[in-house]
């Protein structure tokens, strides 16, 4: 169905925000989003500045047959927050956020990134299990779960959530909590985009001051040992300590291993369980110390830039023994690109004490998250790239559980429909799928992880 210059006119004169088309200057800018590798040409972008603007283009894409994607920060690896020849609802301008010192409790539009929440929160001493690069969006990394340095101390980001302003696919607004709406609630929490628009967000707070945090780096030729220290120091460790392990490179492009440590519970008590982590090696670089819980969420940042190209593969391990990182460490040997990083998180802690059928985040029991983030800037560098990080991927395949984090995940035609329903068991899937035929029977919201109707 083609759309006339005055459709697109008068849609335009009723928004709050702003409409930007393929012959507008600004346009090729406004569909550029994080991952490079993602080049699509939507039909219409609109930039909406409430709900109103938010179910007038629903609205709109009904109409006129348009495809409809959302995009919240424009972060996720996928790319799902663009569609060719589509109607792209941006909520980058829907930056309000607003903190109850009093009652510990923030609420933020569904345009704010993690850098921009962590900074007005922490104003006031506070904070939430947030995005650990400052430029992820709140809504994405919120849906599909939320894993960051603070969940092990207090649960994921949609495990803090207390409700969400959604327009549905019918163009109305509805508010989902535990009193209201209380299935979609179980559902936003993990199941990603699938159910609405969520325009905003309030959250729970915790008081979050000075922290203990940084990185060790040791060099590769030990990256086998500092991998069995990991394995062995995150298993006993308490809940206010997050460990990642990372292969990678040093700023000058050399290989190493490196650990990326935040420690949230009493300094003394920090320093002596951090102690071994300073005594092994011993490191070439060791720089876990006092700092802000800012500083901290900000040191990931310049690893991931915008508009590199990446590539990634992910899963939770069953099994973290010698075989599993002696796999890792010499695929890792042939990684064709220096800013490519493989990463290890270990979950536990207060993600696994909330109840497995509470929300619709899977795979609570999981403990290692291998997580391949392959990067580079040029384009004729694609297919040796992506060739080795589904070698390593595959390589891994024997010591992984089948389950994996649903925001970790490449496109769709790349991964399979089969690999959105490995984000959760069959019984919690199966629920999914009632709740999006009586949300979204259509599949109008189809660009994310989708779980079809």
């Amino acid at each position: 169905m083609s759309t006339s210059d005055q459709e697109f006119a008068e849609f335009a004169n009723r928004l709050h925000g702003e409409l930007i088309r393929p012959e507008y200057a600004n346009y090729d800018e406004a569909r550029r989003i994080w991952n490079g590798m993602i080049d699509r040409r939507p039909a219409v972008i609109v930039r909406c500045k409430d709900s109103d603007d938010v179910m007038r283009s629903i609205a709109f894409a009904t109409d006129h047959g348009f495809v409809l994607a959302i995009r919240g920060g424009g972060h996720n690896v996928s790319g799902n927050a663009l569609c060719d020849d589509g109607l792209v609802i941006d909520l980058s301008l829907m930056k309000d956020i607003r903190i109850d010192e009093e009652r510990g409790t923030a609420v933020v539009g569904g345009g704010v990134t993690w850098g921009e929440f962590d900074k007005a929160a922490q104003h006031v001493g506070l904070a939430t299990t947030g995005g650990v690069v400052p430029s992820t969006g709140v809504a994405g990394l919120t849906l599909g779960g939320g894993f960051g340095f603070l969940a092990r101390k207090h649960g994921l980001a949609c495990d803090n959530l207390l409700g969400v302003d959604l327009v549905t696919a019918d163009g109305r607004v509805a508010h989902a909590s535990e009193e209201e709406n209380p299935d979609l609630f179980w559902g936003i929490r993990g199941g990603g985009g699938n159910f609405g628009i969520a325009t905003s967000f309030e959250f729970r707070l915790h008081p979050v001051g000075g922290i203990l945090g940084g990185v060790i780096v040791h060099p590769m030729e030990r990256a086998r040992e500092v991998l069995r220290f990991y394995r062995k120091f995150v298993e006993g460790a308490p809940d206010e300590l997050t460990l990642f392990a990372a292969l990678g490179a040093s700023p000058d492009g050399v290989p190493v291993a490196a650990l990326l440590a935040g420690y949230f519970g009493p300094p003394e008590e920090g320093e002596r369980i951090l102690r071994p982590l300073h005594e092994f090696g011993p490191p070439i670089v060791d720089d876990v110390k006092p700092t802000s819980y800012v500083a901290l969420q900000g040191i990931l940042g310049p690893a991931f830039p915008p508009g590199a190209r990446n590539y990634w593969k992910s899963g939770f391990l069953t099994d973290l023994g010698d075989a599993a990182i002696d796999t890792m460490v010499r695929q890792f040997e042939s990684v064709p690109s220096k800013r490519t990083q493989v990463v290890l998180e270990y979950l536990g802690g207060a993600v696994s004490r909330v109840g497995e059928r509470d929300t619709a985040f899977g795979h609570r029991d999981a403990r290692f998250d291998l997580v391949i983030t392959s990067i580079w800037s040029d384009p004729a560098e694609d297919e040796a790239n992506i060739a080795w990080t589904r070698a390593l991927w595959h390589a891994m395949e024997p010591f992984a559980s089948g389950g994996v984090y649903v925001n970790y995940l490449g496109e769709e035609r790349d991964e399979g429909a089969e690999r959105v329903r490995a984000a959760y068991d069959p019984e919690k899937y199966e629920r999914l799928v009632r709740l999006k035929r009586k949300y979204d029977p259509e599949n109008r919201f189809r660009m994310n992880q989708n779980i079809p109707p």
